[in-house]
Parts: C-alpha cells; structure tokens; sequence
C-alpha cells in the first residue's frame, strides 16, 4: 500500500502484512499451526517466530488478498474455525493498515492430535 499525503508517501510492506495475518492467524482458537507447504515436509508446524510461513499475501494500492496454509486441532470444527479465521485475519489487517481486505483464502493442510503424556513408572523424573 502506498498513500500519497501532504507529509510525504506511506507504503506498507508486504512482510508486514504477511506478519499482521500470521499472528492473527495464530491467535485464532483452532489453529494449531502454520503449514510451510508440502515442499517443506509433511505439514511442518511452525511456531511464533516463522508467522511469515504459510502465508502469501498480494497488496495493492489500497487492497489485499491473502492465502493462508493452516493446521488444525484435531476436534474442532473446521468449517467453523476457518470462518474465525478468516475474520480475525481481515479485522487485523484492516484496522492495523487501513487496506481492504477482498478475500482471505484457506487451505487446511493438516490435523494436529494433542500429544498425551504417558507416565512411564520406569521412567526416572
């Protein structure tokens, strides 16, 4: 994006976009992660500090469109949490730039199953 003002010229990134949608994605309950994409294994989980992964974001003048790759908890309502994201991804993006948001799109690209810890007696604490 890039405002022409009185003051001089405003232009937000692309990366800055692409970080405002992934920690408004991670923020989403439901989503366990980011996706990295097949090319980087098998739904590789990415924590806080790679929100840029699995997001790809196209702004204009005055407009965005994002693309998020995302991993669900096993047990929730994907339907549902996708809905959440994509809500929480164009509210985030919006008040923080002041661009449009026309479309957030999302691809599930894997189910995360919470790891139970076993207790194992011989196991030495």
């Amino acid at each position: 994006m890039s405002e022409q003002l009185q003051t001089g010229l405003i232009r937000i990134s692309d990366d800055v976009v692409a970080t405002i949608a992934g920690l408004a994605a991670l923020d989403t309950p439901g989503i366990a992660g980011m996706s990295g994409g097949i090319s980087e294994g098998l739904a590789k989980r990415l924590s806080g500090k790679n929100v840029q992964k699995g997001v790809s974001v196209e702004v204009g003048q005055l407009e965005a469109a994002i693309d998020l790759r995302v991993i669900v908890d096993y047990g929730s309502p994907i339907q549902d949490v996708c809905q959440a994201l994509q809500l929480n991804v164009r509210e985030a993006i919006e008040n923080m730039t002041g661009l449009n948001v026309v479309e957030v799109n999302v691809k599930v690209e894997g189910v995360a199953f919470k790891e139970e810890e076993t207790e194992d007696p011989h196991r030495v604490k």
